[in-house]
């Protein structure tokens, strides 16, 4: 998990979109399905980056939640062949944890951020402003 501060710069600012949800479960499948529609209006391929978004929109919803407080998926194109997903809740206190591989589920959340490390490229999370974080995870098209 690589860190870093803030946002990556955009190359394109007409491929930026970012949308508050609801922390809840209905919340997380709409960031499912709007990242979706958006990859499919820039012209990108949908997956893997629709199933990195369903596991950190589901993770802020379920760990992030903080009751009456959203969290915010945001989609960006950062280079011609890069695109960047953040989710940011609310519980900056609760950093996700990496786990490792043993055969069974960990503990306390199962295998999404095991996913999103497989699919994605690079993945980290960013603290702040207080109280928020981002998690945040870079896909690599191969054009």
């Amino acid at each position: 998990m690589t860190e870093t501060a803030g946002s990556a710069a955009v190359a394109d600012p007409s491929q930026r979109f970012s949308v508050p949800l609801s922390a809840t479960r209905r919340g997380a499948r709409l960031a499912r399905l709007l990242a979706a529609e958006q990859l499919r209006s820039w012209g990108l391929p949908v997956d893997p980056a629709q199933l990195v978004v369903a596991e950190l929109a589901a993770n802020a919803a379920l760990h992030g939640r903080v009751a009456g407080r959203s969290f915010r998926l945001t989609l960006a194109v950062t280079s011609p062949t890069t695109l960047r997903i953040e989710v940011m809740d609310t519980r900056g206190e609760r950093l996700p944890v990496r786990t490792p591989v043993s055969g069974r589920a960990p503990a306390e959340g199962g295998y999404g951020l095991l996913l999103v490390e497989e699919l994605a490229d690079r993945w980290g999370v960013v603290d702040g402003p207080v109280p928020t974080k981002t998690v945040w995870a870079e896909l690599e098209y191969r054009r």
